[in-house]
């Protein structure tokens, strides 16, 4: 894979006789200055919707080129979701073509809006929205200069096939209604979009552009990339946390066949060559040459729900709805515990970046371009304006992994040699302990039922750091914190969100009338933590789901009927009920050691619902839990492509699988231990379930509702109550490892 020159600007990439850009211009009251009052109030506007509302300019979304070429711009990254094709397929629909004539740039901070992270199952709810909408308006700036060129009034002109046509067969192609054109244009929040019966490209099957690649062993991710005249490098990581270097002998190293340089800056050493094997016999070189002195600084890894409690420094209040308490006839309670878990990218992280002429490019897989660049830059002492990140796919994703990381150490090893094209790949031990883990959680819950069964009464409490420290600033960075400068990281704070962080999905969607729910805060965490997809909804989902069985057992009630019982939202009902009727949920005896579990979930209560049950075999002489048999529905708001949200949710559906069942971080006093798979194992093919169903609950014109991140909780939560039914006993803490399984049952 050939790299791109760098030296493009959006400026010049959308300067070009013939190109319909539609911009914006400034609203007058915008331009007034501060402290100057309109004499006229103004209405208050409808709202842009999705991104536009922060890039509202139409030109960070659409380019039409005079050959009739159409060019559509997002902030947002492909992470394996399929959004380069559904992306297609929403503006293909508003702008009447077929997808695969749409060009599309993902993101890239010289070209593209600034959409921030692609994270949180937004990207077709934000990106997809806001495109959606632009590619609306071009149609219809289209139809009206057609109706000037051909004198023809518009209502009687029609786009398709990138082209506007007339009732007498009299047509003008896009290109042909641009040239020599720019329009400055804002959004307008009142544009109206196509309705479902007229959809010839949403909702129907398109073939993902992303796969064939992956699927031949073609160039599809960074790591592929081989640009001319590029250099390869690995860097030697301190042994643990807290090490400081005390020595190293450079000389043997750089007389090593094929090496180019060592970069040494406090503690970060890098050593680079012309060829990957030659680095990587430098890299091992080195690091048996490299002096470290540790200290031992992490708690006990089986004490760490007191570790939690300990080092709390504030509470917050996450929500306090009605009474503080409420009479019942029963009171329940439980406590919950969540291991520290990797993202344990199959991959591991890489990154190429090239330092010419004043100017750094780096290529990465991070999920965020614009505050990876803001950190690279503040790390390197360069202007953000001469720093460009420009997305790459990577083999490994699902949050803030180690791409970040790759990339920062790309750019300061690169910047160490000018006019080189600089490739840094982690070894496997390296994305094993140097990733920002998923944090370790301690949640415990409490509640009272009525006479009739019902829940009066809630409270909730979490343990917990806010589960987010990407990168916006070099303390960020492995790079930045290891060199001699020594950014250190941003101080936490709590942060309480409609998005939620570590108390995301801590609020039950259920109907009771008086909840508490607190997040004790931990600033700080003993192991390297950050976002892991979900954030604290898995955990909080898993706790909160287990729970409800109980409270459902305890009021003699189907486990179901109960949690119907308990929803009033009509598409909450709707997943429930579909999963139920397909899945043929009843209450008839199951074999010894065999279980039915179900849970539910609205994703961070405003994304998509999901419903799920499945059957669990438990041998409690081998502690082996067995899943065999999954049916899920989920509503995502309108499907744009059918197929990737049913993707998405399988992908979910076992990833959590593994989470539950086998995936915890283990560290002792001084060093993280889990250095590759064996010590810590993941899901194997052997156990992925005979059968996983999807039904996909379709609402056509509905708004997006994140659909990617959905199944990871009630996932977890129906493997536990599934458990429960077999076995009888309820196991509290994640993983459900054999050991653990084995010691619950007592045998």
């Amino acid at each position: 894979m050939n790299a791109p020159t760098f030296d493009i600007t959006r400026r010049g990439f959308l300067a070009g006789s013939g190109a319909l850009v539609v911009s914006f211009t400034i609203p007058p009251e915008v331009q007034a200055q501060e402290g100057e009052v309109p004499t006229t109030p103004k209405p208050v506007a409808p709202k842009l919707q999705g991104s536009l509302a922060d890039t509202p300019a139409l030109d960070a979304w659409i380019r039409v080129d005079k050959d009739g070429s159409i060019t559509v711009f997002t902030g947002k990254a492909e992470l394996g979701q399929g959004t380069k094709t559904s992306i297609r397929q929403i503006a293909a629909e508003e702008l009447e073509v077929e997808p695969p004539v749409i060009n599309l740039i993902t993101a890239d901070t010289a070209v593209t809006p600034n959409e921030g992270y692609t994270a949180g199952s937004q990207t077709i709810q934000n990106s997809g929205t806001a495109i959606r909408y632009a590619s609306a308006q071009v149609r219809q700036i289209l139809i009206r200069n057609a109706s000037t060129k051909l004198g023809i009034p518009a209502d009687q002109l029609k786009a398709e096939n990138g082209k506007v046509t007339g009732p007498s067969g009299a047509s003008v192609g896009y290109g042909d209604l641009v040239v020599d054109q720019m329009l400055h244009i804002d959004a307008d929040p009142a544009i109206k979009i196509k309705q479902p019966g007229s959809y010839h490209a949403i909702g129907k099957p398109f073939a993902r552009v992303d796969i064939p690649a992956k699927v031949t062993g073609g160039e599809a991710y960074v790591q592929d990339m081989r640009p001319e005249d590029m250099v390869h490098a690995r860097v030697v990581r301190p042994p643990s946390y807290y090490a400081k270097l005390i020595d190293l002998d450079e000389a043997p190293i750089k007389a090593m066949p094929g090496v180019i340089a060592i970069v040494r800056d406090g503690d970060f050493l890098a050593v680079v060559a012309e060829q990957e094997f030659q680095a990587v016999k430098a890299m091992r070189a080195m690091n048996a040459s490299a002096r470290w002195q540790e200290q031992a600084a992490l708690p006990d890894q089986d004490k760490i729900p007191a570790f939690l409690e300990a080092n709390v420094t504030e509470v917050g209040v996450v929500t306090s709805v009605g009474a503080e308490s409420a009479d019942g006839i029963k009171t329940l309670s439980a406590q919950f515990t969540r291991a520290y878990q990797m993202h344990g990218s199959i991959g591991p992280s890489a990154a190429v970046a090239i330092f010419d002429n004043d100017q750094m490019t780096v290529w990465t897989h991070t999920q965020g371009v614009y505050p990876d660049r803001i950190a690279i830059a503040q790390m390197l002492g360069m202007p953000q304006e001469k720093v460009r990140c420009i997305h790459t796919e990577g083999s490994g994703c699902y949050g803030h992994n180690g791409a970040d990381d790759a990339a920062g150490d790309a750019a300061l090893i690169a910047k160490a040699l000018p006019g080189r094209h600089v490739r840094v790949q982690w070894m496997r031990d390296q994305e094993h302990l140097w990733e920002p883990y998923g944090p370790g959680m301690l949640t415990r819950a409490n509640a009272t039922l009525d006479a009739k069964g019902n829940i009066v009464n809630w409270h909730y409490d979490l343990w917990s750091n806010n589960h987010g420290t990407r990168p916006g600033s070099a303390g960020s960075l492995l790079a930045g914190r290891l060199m001699a400068q020594h950014f250190p990281p941003d101080p936490a704070k709590l942060q309480i969100s409609p998005l939620g962080n570590g108390d995301r999905n801590a609020i039950p969607l259920y109907d009771v009338p008086n909840q508490r729910v607190n997040w004790h805060f931990v600033p700080d965490m003993p192991v390297r933590v950050s976002a892991l997809r979900g954030l604290g909804a898995y955990c909080n989902i898993f706790s909160i789901e287990s729970f409800m069985d109980e409270l459902a057992e305890a009021a003699g009630a189907d486990r179901v009927e109960f949690r119907l019982r308990h929803m009033k939202d009509p598409r909450g009902r709707k997943v429930m009920e579909v999963v139920a009727d397909k899945f043929g949920w009843n209450n008839d005896p199951m074999p010894a050691g065999k279980g039915r579990g179900f849970a539910f979930a609205k994703y961070k209560n405003h994304a998509a619902y999901l419903a799920i049950a499945l059957e669990a075999d438990v041998d409690a002489e081998t502690g082996m839990i067995k899943i065999s048999h999954v049916v899920s529905a989920v509503d995502c708001g309108e499907a744009v492509a059918p197929d990737a949200i049913i993707n998405q949710t399988e992908g979910g559906i076992l990833q959590s699988l593994s989470w539950t069942l086998y995936e915890a971080v283990h560290f002792n006093n001084t060093r993280v231990t889990s250095a590759d798979w064996s010590s810590y194992p993941i899901l194997r093919f052997s156990a992925v379930p005979d059968s996983v169903e999807v039904h996909v609950v379709d609402n056509p014109g509905a708004p997006y509702l994140g659909v990617a991140e959905a199944a990871q909780g009630p996932t977890g939560g129906a493997i536990a109550n599934a458990v429960k039914h077999a076995t009888g006993k309820r196991i509290y803490d994640l993983p459900y490892t054999r050991e653990r399984v084995k010691a619950t049952l007592g045998a």
